[in-house]
């Protein structure tokens, strides 16, 4: 039997303002995925690291502090390390525009900003995990 998907979601770096994180965390929760969420003042470290003991096929940030430059290639760089290449990474939050074809090219497959649909943002995650899955990566 295939599992739910599981997605842990974060609030790195000194950003305590976790409503945002808390609405999307429901919202894939209603959804049927299993959702981790680490709290907030997280480091890449730690998010990482949950990913890794909750064997997570997604991991989403969202960041308001913009830290955002470095705290995605930072995670981005320890999935690497820790073998995560099958482990979707995404974020929201307040990011520039201009910063996001950056991240992108550090590894962050898609930046949901302010005002992105609870439904997209689902429907994406669904998306990409299993394309990620179909890519011969397939956990449990």
């Amino acid at each position: 039997m295939k599992r739910p998907i599981r997605v842990v979601m974060a609030k790195a770096g000194l950003d305590g303002h976790d409503r945002g994180v808390k609405v999307v965390a429901r919202a894939l929760r209603d959804a049927g995925m299993e959702v981790i969420y680490t709290g907030v003042h997280q480091t890449p470290e730690q998010v990482v690291e949950t990913a890794l003991q909750e064997d997570a096929d997604a991991i989403g940030v969202s960041l308001l502090s913009g830290a955002h430059n470095y705290i995605f290639p930072r995670i981005s760089e320890l999935m690497t390390e820790k073998g995560l290449d099958d482990v979707l990474l995404f974020g929201g939050g307040i990011i520039p525009e201009d910063d996001i074809a950056t991240l992108r090219s550090h590894g962050v497959e898609r930046i949901f900003q302010p005002g992105a649909s609870l439904e997209d943002i689902v429907a994406y995650i669904r998306e990409a995990v299993a394309r990620k899955r179909g890519a011969g990566h397939a956990k449990g």
